[in-house]
């Protein structure tokens, strides 16, 4: 078994060298958010340092075999040099910057060659490939004919600009790597070996497992709740996939239904606020806007996401005539949150320090401590009997949740430390703090990808900085699209769904973001919104045809084709490619500019449309619709998607007629069947 396979297994079965490493990867980032010891460009160094040497551990250079370990030590450490030379040489580095000695330039090409080897290990070829055209376009752009070359760079100039400083590989993306998406993985990672998981399964489960479809429903509802702290689609499909699409299938689903439906609610993890994913942090840093702002801009849209997917469900559901599980064999949702109400106190904090302008790196530092508290703090007073002492903790808990912006984030590590020493000594404590281990050393894991990814396409960013390419592409986008907006959408979104074939979500939205978006943007199309475009078919693009990444991630536990599970995915997703085009047309379905009132009405006739749409898709609605009726509720739909003068009235008209005209005709076949 290979150490990248051997990941895959519970922590407690990795070898020891991985292990150790993990954990102090963790421990670092944990250190560095709570007390900034060190420089940003120091931080950031010593994130791609920890990320080159667990590649270099655990992913083999080929195959599947176990890597050759004295050469993936030497390999592993020399992408630590490269963070001890930052550090060591940091005063130098600022002093002399552009200015680069011999060693300079060799530790400067060899992180450039090591980043992307470890890309090409854990992603495969794909993203490496367009990061080199990038860096090829800047070493020899200047031979290239007309507005394409740029006045020509040396090899100097580009190591400079990509090793050193933060507009290549140590760039924003790192940046936001490096602090807010380490935190709030290694957050999902605590409250999933502590039981999140079964707690929005058994919920879901319990409100909706034994209504009409309910397996998929659970699907549908499990998958939003774990998006809140996972955000992360392919990691959802693989956790909540493994119950809901055995489940669907064992009732009646069509295995591609089944698959389609997790995977398309998977990817909305990434979408849906508080927490959201990734690219929301990457976002929020690179157009320089508060955390809240984003999130505030996805709740509308991320709710249509998933109402619609629940609707798609519903619907074939109603087609299939499929049924629920007996409401008996269904667990209590309301004692599934009784058993782990607990584990809903640091979400809920979470949520509250996000939403009242925290930055993300302290929400995200006192949500992880607050979480390592209650699941030590909980494995202590649940074998306490007194019921005045169980209330005392959880007072105190409150007590020290209010207090935390008096207190310092060094009380709040000294009340950890406290706990661990009682749980080392109690009876089932050291499970917990064995719980807590395996929380860290998974977070680790989880960065691995998102991490190497963040790196990797800072060669775009510091490509892009240095030539002004992007505004050349920009300027052929404009031009083909002159000025038609909608053609210019098109374009866009044909950019993101091909650039998504075989590269994940993060280098997806930071290639779109740098060169498809600032078009966007000279088409006066908002800020917030142009970037939400090009990150919401970034999250298409895993979905779709002929490279869908969650759809292959879905396709094993389906036993089905990842083509035919994709073309189902893309049905049941509807609301993912109709809403960013609307929300362009009138960015009140983003909150942004306008009043409620519009964004109110933005709300249902965005709710309406999709709802046809979904009718339209399925070919169901109280009964089989015919041919004519669904060119009907299509037209309808499309006619409320174009913002153009009455095309919303026309729109809600053909709505109502078919809507009406179906319903009386569903009423006149039930005495038929009768």
């Amino acid at each position: 078994m290979s150490e990248s396979q051997g990941l895959h297994d519970s922590p407690s079965q990795w070898p020891k060298a991985i292990f150790y490493v993990a954990l102090l990867f963790s421990a670092y980032q944990i250190i560095t958010a709570a007390f900034h010891p060190f420089s940003s460009q120091i931080l950031r160094a010593g994130h791609v340092g920890f990320l080159l040497l667990l590649v270099y551990l655990c992913y083999p250079a080929a195959g599947q075999g176990r890597p050759w370990q004295p050469l993936a030590w030497l390999l592993g450490l020399a992408g630590m040099a490269t963070a001890f030379y930052q550090w060591w040489f940091e005063a130098d580095l600022i002093q002399r910057s552009g200015s680069l000695t011999t060693a300079d330039m060799i530790i400067g090409i060899m992180l450039i060659v090591l980043v992307f080897e470890a890309a090409r290990r854990v992603m495969g070829l794909a993203l490496p490939i367009i990061c080199g055209l990038f860096l090829a376009y800047g070493l020899f752009g200047e031979y290239l004919p007309g507005d394409l070359a740029h006045r020509g760079y040396g090899l100097d100039q580009i190591v400079n600009q990509l090793s050193f400083g933060t507009e290549g590989l140590y760039g924003t993306p790192t940046y936001v790597s490096a602090t807010y998406i380490f935190l709030f993985i290694l957050f999902g990672s605590f409250l999933e070996q502590a039981g999140m998981i079964k707690l929005f399964t058994d919920f879901a489960m319990g409100l909706f497992g034994h209504k009409l479809g309910g397996p998929a429903k659970v699907s549908v509802v499990s998958s939003a709740l774990m998006g809140t702290i996972t955000g992360s689609g392919v990691a959802n499909v693989v956790t909540t996939g493994q119950f809901t699409i055995p489940l669907m299938k064992r009732f009646g689903y069509r295995a591609a239904f089944a698959g389609g439906v997790e995977a398309t609610s998977s990817m909305g993890s990434q979408i849906m606020p508080p927490v959201m994913g990734a690219v929301a942090f990457i976002m929020a840093e690179t157009i320089n806007v508060p955390f809240v702002e984003v999130a505030k801009a996805a709740l509308i849209p991320a709710l249509l996401y998933f109402g619609s997917t629940f609707w798609m469900v519903h619907l074939e559901a109603k087609r299939a005539n499929l049924r629920g599980l007996p409401k008996e064999e269904c667990p209590s949702a309301w004692g599934a949150v009784k058993e782990r109400w607990y584990l809903l106190i640091p979400l809920g904090v979470l949520i509250f320090l996000l939403f009242s302008g925290r930055t993300p790196m302290f929400s995200g530092t006192i949500g992880l401590a607050l979480t390592a508290i209650v699941i030590l703090g909980s494995a202590i007073i649940l074998k306490v009997s007194s019921t005045a002492l169980r209330i005392a903790f959880w007072v105190a808990l409150g007590v020290l949740c209010a207090g935390f912006f008096q207190l310092g984030i060094g009380v709040v590590f000294a009340v950890i430390g406290l706990l661990v020493a009682v749980c080392w000594f109690i009876k089932g404590g050291r499970d917990t703090l064995t719980i807590c281990l395996h929380a860290l050393v998974e977070g680790a894991r989880h960065a691995i990808p998102v991490g190497i990814a963040c790196v990797l396409v800072g060669v775009i960013i510091g490509i892009v900085t240095l030539t002004g390419v992007a505004s050349t592409f920009a300027g052929y986008v404009l031009a083909i699209g002159k000025d038609n907006l909608f053609l210019s959408l098109v374009l866009t979104m044909l950019t993101c769904l091909v650039l998504g074939m075989g590269i994940p979500t993060i280098p997806n939205y930071i290639i779109t973001s740098s060169i498809a978006a600032p078009a966007l943007l000279d088409l006066g199309v908002p800020l917030i919104v142009s970037h939400m475009f090009v990150f919401y078919f970034g999250i298409m693009a895993d979905l779709t045809p002929p490279v869908a990444l969650a759809c292959f991630a879905a396709a094993p536990i389906a036993k089905e084709r990842p083509l035919r599970i994709s073309l189902w995915a893309v049905r049941i997703a509807v609301a993912g490619f109709v809403v960013p085009f609307m929300s362009v047309y009138d960015p009140a379905l983003m909150m942004q500019g306008g009043d409620w009132g519009a964004t109110i009405y933005m709300l249902l006739k965005a709710a309406f449309a999709i709802g046809l749409w979904g009718a339209v898709f399925t070919g169901y609605l109280q009964q089989p619709m015919t041919w004519w009726e669904r060119i009907l509720a299509f037209a309808a739909g499309v006619a409320m998607i174009l913002a153009m003068p009455m095309t919303d009235e026309i729109g809600f008209a053909l709505g109502a007629i078919f809507v009406a005209q179906h319903y009386w005709r569903a009423r006149r076949a039930a005495p038929a069947i009768a």
